[in-house]
């Protein structure tokens, strides 16, 4: 019984059913968002969303029921309850922000589909390098804004007159956005020297930190690939020896055979 429900639910038709039942469901809430179309549809709609949910409650019951307790150390598994979870909660006003979080029904998507599931196991597994490229960066942009301060607040007040509006001058510019006419090019008519400074700054910041994530990031994505085809390799090994095994004992039970 177990087994053929374990069977049912980890299948291709029951997974692809739930994957579009997600997509259904998240155009359904973005919909909710047109008072319109809400008025003319909100009882369809709402009826729908209900149905989508229920079948969710009986996908998470199933898992439940087949993986027992072995189903809360599966990270992904536990996401999925969360969310379902997080869609029950009852519509009352009290809970009215927490109910806008069903939203996040959505982001289950990314726990069906095994593509999806690698990209973010691959950016947690970058986690630590982003922290210490994290911790380097905040120091450089520290270090920036002192100086900042220090040579343009008494022209510039609005810009640089302290250090937060120092700090949030040079996000702006660490972004690209309207940095030079915006910033920089008034800033050089009084400090003609200044371009110095924020060239210097943007190297530093923009083009050699921002990289560093990127390749963070992409490294370790590599890594979480390489990894997921190791495993894949060594399940096909695994799976073409017991095959093997099998197929050596049948002979052997084939030749004891004739020999009687």
């Amino acid at each position: 019984m177990k087994e053929k429900i374990r069977q049912f639910v980890e299948g291709n038709r029951f997974q692809n059913t739930i994957i579009a039942l997600i997509v259904i469901n998240a155009i359904i809430l973005g919909i909710e968002t047109s008072d319109s179309i809400m008025q003319s549809y909100a009882l369809w709609l709402k009826t729908i969303d209900a149905l989508i949910l229920k079948v969710f409650v009986i996908e998470i019951a199933l898992r439940l029921f087949v993986h027992g307790w072995q189903f809360f150390k599966r990270p992904w598994s536990v996401f999925d309850f969360v969310v379902v979870a997080i869609a029950l909660i009852p519509a009352s006003e009290a809970f009215a922000a927490l109910r806008a979080l069903r939203v996040l029904r959505v982001l289950r998507l990314i726990s069906m589909v095994p593509t999806m599931r690698r990209v973010i196991e691959g950016l947690l597994s970058a986690i630590p390098g982003i922290a210490s490229v994290s911790t380097i960066m905040m120091l450089f942009f520290y270090v920036f804004s002192v100086i900042g301060t220090h040579l343009y607040s008494d022209t510039f007040p609005e810009w640089f007159g302290t250090l937060g509006r120092t700090m949030y001058s040079l996000f702006q510019i660490m972004t690209l956005e309207s940095w030079s006419m915006g910033i920089v090019r008034p800033v050089m008519e009084v400090h003609p020297s200044a371009w110095l400074f924020f060239i210097v700054y943007i190297l530093v910041t923009t083009f050699t930190m921002l990289n560093l994530f990127i390749a963070i990031i992409v490294n370790a994505m590599h890594s979480s690939a390489d990894e997921t085809a190791e495993a894949s390799r060594m399940e096909m090994k695994h799976a073409l020896s017991k095959e093997m095994q099998e197929m050596e004992a049948r002979i052997i039970e084939r030749i004891n055979s004739l020999k009687k």
